[in-house]
Formats: C-alpha cells, structure tokens, sequence
C-alpha cells in the first residue's frame, strides 16, 4: 500500500461520512493486510470521539456566536444526530450508544453517536468508552465481512 492510499484511508476514517465502512476496504483493497486495515480503520476512527467533544467543548462555540451559517448547518445536523440516538439511548442507556455506533451503516458511527450523547447531555467519559466499543466491534464487523469475501462493493449494490 503507498502512501497515499494510507493518507486516504485515514481520512476515510475520520471522515464522517465513510468512517470504518470506507477506511478497512479501502486499506485491503489498496493491498494493506485485512488486520492491518482494520487496526488502521479503527484506530483512527477510535479518535473521533475525542476530538468532536474537543471541537465541541471549544471552536464550536466560538463558530456558534459569530457566524450565522455555522448556526443553520450545526442545528440542522445536531436534530438529525439527537433523532436518530435519543430512542436508543432512552431504551438503552450507554448501552444505546455502545449498539448504534457498532452497526456499521451510513449515518451510525462515532461522529453521530458522539454528537447524540453531548446533545444529550451524556457523561463525557462513559460515552467515550461507548463509543470506543462501538467502534471496535464495527471494525469487527466490517472486517468479518470482507474475510467472508464480500466486495467492497457487493453488499451495498445489488445486481441485476
């Protein structure tokens, strides 16, 4: 794997969009070895939580009182992010954040669970380690199927 693939699957998996779906087949298609990848993807991945209570705890209120687009753009992602956690965290405590960002769908992943649990108000810390388990066992997830010999491509596009 070159370099570039490596700077490219470290930014699929911080990004929020990608996160460990992109990052791990991205990393074994380039030629990385599958743990490799995975320990990668989930590495990486594993920093976001720290680093989005960081943004928030700090830039984000900053941005919030000075610029009125950031406020549109930060309100409407933060409602879809609180919708989409608050069933489970009511049903399922830490628990709830723990099983959403494990699933390894678009819009689950550490930057929506990690955001769910600071517009819920969640303790910093447990939600870390939620999110950090959440993370391991999508990494887990991910990697199984792609050891089972899934395509990057095949379980999220059908065939005709």
């Amino acid at each position: 794997m070159s370099t570039a693939d490596l700077f490219i699957s470290i930014l699929l998996a911080l990004a929020p969009i990608s996160e460990l779906r992109g990052a791990i087949p991205y990393a074994y298609f380039r030629g990385a070895p599958l743990v490799q990848a995975a320990l990668l993807g989930a590495g990486f991945n594993a920093l976001i939580a720290p680093i989005a209570y960081a943004f928030l705890s700090t830039l984000h209120r900053f941005l919030y009182r000075h610029l009125a687009w950031y406020v549109s753009l930060f309100d409407r992602f933060v409602e879809r992010a609180r919708r989409k956690v608050e069933a489970k965290v009511e049903r399922y405590g830490y628990w709830g954040i723990f099983l959403f960002v494990a699933v390894p769908l678009p819009f689950t992943g550490a930057w929506t669970g990690t955001l769910g649990a600071w517009v819920l108000g969640l303790d910093k810390k447990r939600s870390l380690l939620a999110v950090f388990g959440g993370v391991m066992l999508s990494a887990l997830i991910v990697t199984a199927i792609i050891a089972l010999g899934f395509t990057e491509t095949s379980i999220f596009i059908k065939h005709f």
